[in-house]
C-alpha cells in the first residue's frame, strides 16, 4: 500500500521542512503539496488524484483556511473519512475546540526547529500502521 501526505500550507518554507522531515523518516512516503485550501479540494475532486493515507494542513491559510477546509472535507461523502491533521503556530484553544468540532483528527503546534518536526513525523508515520 502507498503511502500518500497531502501537506496544505501556503508558507513554501513550511512545507520544504515538514517534506524533507518526512522523507527523512520515511522517503517511502509520497507528498502532494497543495497552497491553501481551494487547492487541496481540487485535487483530492480530481478523478487520477491518488487517496491521502493522511492530510497535514496549516490553520492560517489564504484563500480557504484550515478550518473552512476541514469543513469541506467533512461534508463530502467522498472526502468525509480522510484523516487531517491540523498544525499552527496559533495556540488559541478556541480555534483548536473549533478544528476538533469540525472533525480534525488530531492538532499539533507547528515546531520550531527540524528536530521537532522529526518528533512530530515520527508520530503521524505511526497513523499509518
Amino acid at each position: 500500500m502507498e503511502k500518500i501526505v497531502y501537506l496544505v500550507d501556503d508558507d513554501e518554507d513550511d512545507r520544504f521542512i515538514i517534506k524533507e522531515a518526512i522523507k527523512s523518516v520515511d522517503e517511502s512516503i509520497i507528498v502532494i503539496e497543495a497552497i491553501n485550501g481551494a487547492d487541496l479540494l481540487k485535487n483530492l475532486t480530481s478523478h487520477d488524484c491518488p487517496r491521502p493515507g493522511l492530510i497535514v494542513m496549516d490553520m492560517n491559510m489564504p484563500v480557504m483556511n484550515g478550518l473552512e477546509t476541514l469543513e469541506a472535507i467533512r461534508a463530502n461523502p467522498k472526502t468525509a473519512h480522510f484523516p487531517t491533521i491540523m498544525v499552527s503556530t496559533a495556540s488559541d484553544p478556541f480555534l483548536q475546540s473549533n478544528a476538533a468540532q469540525s472533525g480534525v483528527s488530531h492538532f499539533y503546534a507547528k515546531p520550531s526547529s527540524f528536530k521537532e518536526y522529526i518528533n512530530l513525523v515520527n508520530k503521524l508515520v505511526k497513523l499509518f500502521q
